[in-house]
């Protein structure tokens, strides 16, 4: 993996930056006094700069430093076409050495977007959303007035939002487990802000992965930190079923109630400060009533929310009434929500960045054809003779795959946490065109050289041409949305379920959307005051291919495929 780019971004006159320009002349005057300690003057004022630049990073009424704030200058290039800006999705305010990605990324997908697939653009409401979500992070963020207020709001234990606050509300997701799980969460968390006119605040383990998606100002939530200004709640991953702040739990618990009118309101005059939404995949009957207008309206006023969920709600937000006609004109096509907003957020750091692009320049870029194999097994940590034959009888039912790769300039890119998968495709297709970029053994949660690993995996998979995935894998959801592309899902054993030895037939299934499953949808109907089936409700919203239970959007149009 390549070294760390150190390229940043400089926006003008942030407030932490006079603070660490007075330090730096107090240093250079104490320094031409001490003409014969230059080694101590040295080592004093990188020291004080570290507390000035710790200070900022810790919330001590200063904002955290984003990461792409720290270079001398990086001026936004003048020259950007449409497709760099991703036909408007993203805005030109953003210096282009700090973060490559940023700009170059549709260079590795235009070629392939035209050739294979139809160009999806944005609504310019969802544009004029964006532009308008991009203005309250940077009214709200760290640093900011309102800020500092909802912290000394946050720290008094009072949810009453005062008057220095009162335009800017939180929205702090509790994202876990894989890369993949992370990334569908936090999209989730992103359009639930929207919508809600949150401003977004993400843990810090974003950082070393992504650039900052919103400019001049900053995502990362601040920590506690040695002074004591930042985020007062800390250990987020304490949070859970039995935490009496839940949404859920407060209901049960008459904290709030709801009336036969469906008006929700507290049940005593003192508001909480903030209100923790448990929507795990085991979560219970009263934490999915956050699916219903009720709770919606009752938790709006809440100044700040807590949010923990490992999955990809949005065909979730799709069934809350009063979000629908909202995210309807976002979305006129509503299968590709996640391929706008995922490009939206996500732009792999410099270091990342360098990885996918090299090996793309080595190994795919010559190719006619790009065919990309995402093999994922939860049942065992061996290697599976039925999930290598799986594969195998898949490319071959669909064509997707020539018996000679060589004559037909094709190139096969397989991402699989085991290299058996890997060789044995080599030895039947031979030659030199198929590749691997890593094969980890196992998976490591929250391994920083892993995840760096599998977001360039991810990013090289979504340039491919043609894509074969594991069902039920959220690396293989992020992948296939980013990238526009209709995959080919296999049908896998889930990790809770006995491995058969039997090759599913058929083998893989074409996708109804590029959009990922939501695994674990609420069943109960709002309006019928009764379990139903969500899959039916709208006609966009169906049963996953690859998880019966879950629910996904799809084209209107577009046909479930036949098992």
């Amino acid at each position: 993996m390549a070294s760390m780019d150190v390229e940043r971004s400089n926006p003008a006159a942030p407030s932490w930056q006079a603070g660490l320009e007075t330090v730096k002349k107090w240093q250079r005057i104490r320094c031409s006094m001490r003409r014969a300690w230059p080694a101590i003057c040295v080592v004093a004022a990188t020291l004080l700069a570290v507390v000035v630049l710790s200070a900022a990073r810790d919330g001590y009424g200063l904002p955290m430093v984003p990461s792409s704030w720290l270079s001398v200058e990086d001026v936004p290039p003048s020259n950007l076409t449409t497709d760099q800006l991703l036909d408007g999705l993203l805005t030109a305010e953003f210096g282009s050495r700090s973060c490559r990605s940023r700009y170059e990324f549709a260079s590795y997908h235009d070629k392939k977007k035209k050739k294979k697939h139809t160009s999806h653009k944005p609504s310019p409401y969802l544009l004029a959303k964006l532009r308008s979500h991009e203005a309250l992070q940077k009214q709200c963020g760290p640093g900011t007035a309102p800020y500092r207020a909802a912290i000394r709001q946050l720290k008094s234990g009072n949810g009453i939002v005062t008057s220095d606050s009162e335009n800017c509300r939180y929205l702090v997701p509790i994202s876990y487990r894989g890369l993949g799980n992370r990334m569908l969460s936090t999209v989730s968390a992103f359009l639930y802000a929207v919508l809600t006119e949150r401003t977004l605040l993400v843990q810090h383990d974003m950082a070393a992965l992504f650039c900052e998606p919103f400019p001049r100002t900053t995502w990362l939530l601040p920590s506690s930190g040695w002074l004591g200004g930042g985020f007062p709640l800390g250990h987020l991953k304490k949070y859970g079923k039995d935490s009496k702040e839940s949404l859920g739990n407060m209901l049960k618990a008459n904290v709030l109630s709801v009336g036969d009118n469906g008006n929700a309101s507290w049940s005593d005059s003192d508001r909480p400060p903030y209100v923790y939404l448990h929507l795990d995949g085991g979560y219970g009957f009263y934490d999915k009533l956050f699916y219903c207008d009720e709770q919606q309206r009752l938790i709006r006023g809440a100044p700040w929310l807590l949010m923990r969920t490992d999955s990809y709600l949005v065909p979730g937000l799709f069934l809350i009434p009063s979000f629908r006609d909202e995210l309807e004109r976002m979305f006129p096509e509503k299968d590709v929500a996640f391929h706008h907003l995922g490009r939206y957020l996500f732009h792999p750091a410099n270091d990342v960045w360098r990885a996918v692009t090299r090996y793309y320049d080595a190994h795919l870029a010559g190719a006619g054809q790009r065919v990309g194999i995402q093999i994922r097994v939860f049942t065992q940590n061996k290697p599976l003779q039925k999930v290598l034959d799986q594969v195998l009888s898949c490319v071959r039912r669909e064509k997707l795959l020539l018996p000679s790769i060589q004559t037909n300039n094709a190139s096969v890119l397989v991402t699989s946490l085991s290299s058996w998968y890997y060789e044995r495709i080599k030895a039947e297709y031979g030659g030199s065109r198929v590749h691997q970029p890593s094969h980890e053994g196992w998976q490591k949660m929250r391994d920083a050289s892993q995840d760096r690993k599998a977001l360039s995996e991810m990013y090289l998979l979504s340039t491919c041409d043609v894509l074969v995935t594991t069902g039920f894998s959220t690396f293989g959801y992020v992948a296939q949305g980013l990238g526009g592309i209709l995959p080919w899902i296999m049908p896998a054993t889930p990790f809770w379920s006995t491995e058969t030895g039997v090759v599913p037939d058929p083998p893989c299934m074409r996708a109804m959307s590029v959009e990922p499953c939501f695994h674990s949808p609420s069943n109960y109907g709002c309006a019928a005051r009764k379990d139903v089936d969500v899959g039916t409700l709208v006609p966009y919203i169906r049963h996953c291919e690859d998880a019966s239970w879950g629910i996904k959007i799809a084209n209107e149009s577009m046909q479930p495929p036949v098992a």
